[in-house]
């Protein structure tokens, strides 16, 4: 609202007359992240932004489906915790994010920077041909030279603009005094240039416009289908960072004050409400209450809190309020350290040798001999330096690695829409190389081969009137058994009873009065049960016995097929979970998997990766939760579920969109079927350039062979490609 501010004294009448406006800035927007785990389709983008939408105060609500993440713009009134409830309410589990580490989502300006240089080769090239058809149809003299200086003014600057990202990388290259694919095209592309330039200004009648513009079109064409392999993901230390709760609550003379979690210091007394996530490692110091912590370590159940017990940054308090006393804050959490081991693991994999960086090895110098043995050849020859420089540039457009630069791209595109279809989403370039090498998988427990939620088992087994109580009470708690045992008897047709008094008691469960008995549902030794192997929740009405509620983690759908496929193809298997042994040996009997491990911590599975990678392994990781993110980067090539946290699906190399396991034993069939495909590419290529070569070297090799030559090798290897479909 802006202020008036009248000027009165000495100043002019005008000045009195006209009052000054002072404008008081006003207070800045609220920009809100949230992640989205479970959501996975168009249905639930629109669900969940017209939700939020509606909410009073916000401006403008955005689902990225791929990241799993809204981003918000609200008044800032509006709070994170305000939205979260409202998605809850439509069924939709989110976590706050910190905005300001993910600097809102990216936008997809690469692909349209390559699109846009893409169109502009295109359509110089098409320009460039019909005026090249004239010259090629017998134009001669001033006509001819009128057309190849046409040309070059389209030609030059349409190359300056469209050619940069080969530049740029030939130059990265060169300055650390190695060769790469580029270089060879870089070369190829400023030596036709200057050729051609020579020639016009001699009025020769051979000029290389056409055919440098239609080779920097084809190796766009297939830089942007290897872009398009890429799903647009920032690293996953970037994402773990942004997983920490960007403000706490800080307790300070029985007043609380909510601060920025930069500003908390080692012995602060911290309270964490229920549905809050731990912003620092500490020791509980006050209250009862359960745990979540599958996304850190893989336990399927909460753990029960009490004072004393030390937590994390990071794990959910689910059922009752807990004062925290903080011993590692900031950089020093577990959390951070996890981002510390996620980010060296990701440096590691990076060293990766593409198929086309390696053939670059043996090709580029090859090109370069070759080109040079032309020149000098036809200049002791012919003692003509302007031919021997024709000819030493026919030799490099003819053999430039057109051909190569689509060899890997347009099969991992047509791989990777292959897989698409099947429910696999191919995020890294090189990622089908890696899994077509791959003798090892390791996989995590809870939320990959299972669901991740426990299923109610002995429905049937308990009188309506017991399942009707146990309902009451289960619909008044957020706890997974509860949730489960709700769905359950729900789907059952099962009715709550009229249960009064109900409570929920932090840490235990919940209790009520059921025609003036007292009935709990919850912990054995509250409700006093006999604990046994299964998990389970157990039921207690005054005067009666305790029932037992007894819940497994279902398997997901095609995980026993895929496990056994994998193992008929020979790969090892290798199962470590967070879990406790009971539970992991029993799914590790369940699969047929003889290699298994209880209790990892993130380091132990990170560790484990990098060992079987030292033996001379190449493995694969399949995971989903914040324990998983350091394997999952310092593994071979990994995969995580849609479902997967924000962290762990960056991470990973691929993302399996739907709930069935088995795409991931035909992935690695796809891959080792496109790994043929792109050697076979390269052999393509091999065997044109023993044909076009000598055509060059021998000086056959006019700009419209060359310009033919390449269209065809190209085309030849595309086609190729399309057979991986």
């Amino acid at each position: 609202m802006a202020t008036q501010t009248q000027i009165s004294g000495m100043a002019c009448p005008g000045c009195v007359a006209a009052p000054v406006t002072i404008s008081a800035e006003p207070p800045k927007p609220a920009r809100i992240a949230l992640s989205l785990p479970t959501i996975h389709c168009q249905a639930c983008i629109s669900k969940v932004e017209r939700g939020l939408n509606a909410h009073p105060g916000v401006h403008n609500a955005r689902v990225n489906l791929t990241l799993k993440r809204a981003m918000i713009d609200a008044e800032p009134e509006v709070g994170p915790d305000d939205l979260v409830t409202v998605l809850e309410a439509l069924g939709f589990e989110a976590h706050e994010l910190d905005a300001d580490t993910l600097s809102a989502t990216r936008s997809d300006k690469a692909g349209r920077d390559l699109l846009m240089r893409l169109a502009v080769a295109g359509f110089a090239s098409m320009n460039v041909m019909l005026l090249s058809v004239a010259v090629w149809s017998g134009a001669t003299d001033f006509t001819r030279d009128l057309f190849h200086w046409i040309s070059a003014a389209i030609a030059l600057p349409a190359i300056a603009f469209s050619a940069q990202p080969f530049f740029r990388s030939a130059w990265s290259a060169l300055s650390v005094r190695r060769l790469n694919m580029d270089v060879p095209i870089v070369l190829a592309i400023i030596l036709a240039l200057i050729t051609s330039l020579w020639e016009t200004a001699l009025s020769g009648e051979h000029a290389y416009f056409d055919a440098a513009l239609t080779l920097t079109f084809f190796l766009l064409a297939g830089r942007y289908l290897e872009y398009r392999t890429r799903a647009v993901a920032r690293s996953a230390a970037q994402e773990l960072a942004a997983l920490e709760v960007p403000r706490a609550i800080r307790l300070a003379k029985d007043e609380e004050h909510e601060v920025p979690v930069a500003e908390l210091a080692v012995g602060d007394l911290i309270l964490v409400r229920p549905g809050g996530r731990m912003p620092v490692d500490g020791t509980i110091a006050k209250g009862n209450s359960e745990l979540d912590r599958s996304l850190l370590t893989g336990e399927t159940l909460p753990v029960f809190a009490s004072p004393g017990l030390l937590v994390s940054a990071g794990e959910v308090n689910l059922t009752g309020p807990l004062i925290v006393q903080a011993t590692a804050v900031g950089q020093d959490t577990s959390l951070h350290r996890l981002a510390d081991l996620v980010a060296i693991s990701e440096s590691g994999r990076s060293r990766y040798t593409s198929l086309a960086d390696k053939a670059a090895q043996l090709y580029a110098p090859g090109v370069h001999i070759l080109s040079a043995l032309a020149f000098v050849g036809w200049y002791l020859w012919s003692g003509d330096f302007r031919i021997a420089l024709n000819i030493a540039a026919a030799v490099l457009i003819i053999t430039c690695p057109c051909a190569l630069g689509l060899a890997v791209p347009a099969v991992t595109t047509a791989a990777s829409g292959r897989l698409f279809r099947k429910g696999m989403l191919i995020k890294d370039a090189t990622a089908l190389e890696r899994l077509a090498e791959v003798d090892t998988v390791v996989f995590d427990k809870t939320g990959t081969l299972t669901a991740g939620m426990p299923k109610l088992t002995n429905l049937d087994d308990h009188a309506s009137s017991d399942l009707s109580i146990a309902l009451a009470l289960a619909q008044a708690s957020a706890h997974p058994l509860s949730v489960s045992l709700t769905k359950a008897a729900l789907d059952a047709g099962v009715f709550p009873e009229k249960v009064s008094d109900i409570n929920e008691v932090p840490g235990y469960g919940t209790e009520g009065t059921f025609r003036g008995q007292r009935v709990r549902l919850g912990r054995a030794d509250w409700v006093g049960g006999t604990p046994g192997a299964q998990t389970a929740a157990w039921l207690s009405i005054e005067g009666q016995p305790p029932k037992e509620f007894q819940f497994i983690d279902a398997l997901r759908v095609g995980a026993s097929d895929m496990i056994a496929t994998l193992q008929n193809s020979g790969k090892q298997i290798l199962l470590m979970s967070g879990d406790v042994p009971k539970a992991v040996e029993e799914l590790a009997n369940q699969l047929g998997i003889a290699d298994w491990v209880a209790g990892a911590s993130p380091e132990d599975k990170a560790l484990r990766v990098q060992a079987l990678t030292q033996e001379g392994h190449k493995v694969l990781m399949v995971g989903d939760g914040l324990n998983d993110t350091a394997a999952l980067a310092a593994a071979h090539v990994s995969i995580s579920p849609a479902t997967a946290l924000d962290a762990a699906r960056v991470a990973s190399d691929i993302v399996l969109l739907g709930q069935d396991m088995s795409p991931i034993a035909d992935a690695c069939q796809v891959a080792v079927k496109a790994t043929k495909r792109i050697r076979e590419n390269f052999s393509i290529a091999t065997i044109y350039n023993v044909i076009a070569v000598p055509l060059a070297v021998a000086g056959f090799a006019t700009p419209l062979i060359a310009a033919l030559a390449m269209s065809t090798s190209s085309i030849t290897v595309s086609l190729n490609a399309l057979r991986v479909r």
